[in-house]
């Protein structure tokens, strides 16, 4: 059997929040022997309450934080610390996360002549790849606050597809939107997928867009992994009393009337 794209094993992440005596510090621990794996072209969901430890697997699967202990592996081999090229991140708040002060086209070149993935004019690449993402070419010469939610959006997944990864991490990445830019921006991550083969490792607290876009679901609490399944079997029969809660809790039209 062929080891998964991407995989953390016993992953664990601590923070300590100052404060103004030693003893006054608090320790916290945002996950706690946590371990996943993503196929090539799977998309795995993690679901959870606020403050589960999400983000911050989010962030270390990234390499834009660093573990306490446990391994990152890519296709079976141990992944050195910080960023690998393979896995980008669209982040939830896609204008906070363009800088302001630089062109559109500029951001999603930059990394891409870093590594020298540009072979011809920088300019039809950027073309192509707001093309990719259904924005016209002529939006690189803009800026971000120039342009909608849902162009910021396309944005943020184009320059993430830049660097020609296999896996993207979506973290809360269609929060911010309303809900028919979100479901347009889905649509696109559907297409992007078939089109890419693209493996998606998909953070989201709304578990009807989880259920649409993932295979199987990951259940987190407290930093830890409670439960992972087939998307069908965990909302049709989940195992663990957590995620009947998590469930339980979504509202449907009998609840209104």
């Amino acid at each position: 059997m062929s080891p998964p794209l991407f995989a953390v094993a016993e992953l664990g992440c601590d923070f300590t929040l100052p404060g103004g005596l030693p003893w006054q510090r608090r320790h916290i621990t945002a996950l706690d022997a946590v371990t996943l794996s993503i196929a090539a072209g799977e998309a795995l969901g993690v679901v959870g309450e606020s403050g589960s430890g999400k983000s911050t697997l989010a962030r270390i699967a990234t390499g834009l934080l660093p573990p306490s202990r446990g391994t990152r592996s890519w296709l079976g081999a141990a992944m050195p610390p910080g960023p690998h090229p393979g896995i980008q991140m669209v982040f939830q708040d896609a204008g906070s996360a363009l800088n302001p002060r630089l062109r559109i086209g500029r951001q999603i070149a930059e990394a891409p002549l870093l590594h020298g993935l540009i072979a011809g004019r920088p300019d039809d690449f950027v073309a192509g790849a707001l093309e990719r993402v259904g924005l016209a070419a002529a939006l690189a010469n803009r800026y971000p606050h120039q342009l909608s939610g849902g162009q910021r959006a396309r944005v943020g997944i184009a320059r993430a597809l830049a660097l020609r990864p296999q896996l993207l991490v979506c973290d809360e990445a269609t929060a911010a939107l309303d809900v028919v830019v979100q479901a347009q921006v889905l649509n696109l991550l559907h297409s992007l997928r078939r089109e890419l083969g693209l493996a998606l490792l998909f953070i989201s607290h709304d578990l009807a867009v989880v259920r649409h876009v993932c295979e199987r679901v990951a259940v987190m609490q407290a930093g830890r992994v409670v439960e992972v399944a087939h998307a069908d079997t965990l909302f049709c029969t989940p195992a663990h009393p957590y995620t009947h809660a998590l469930l339980s809790a979504v509202p449907t039209l009998s609840s209104f009337g």
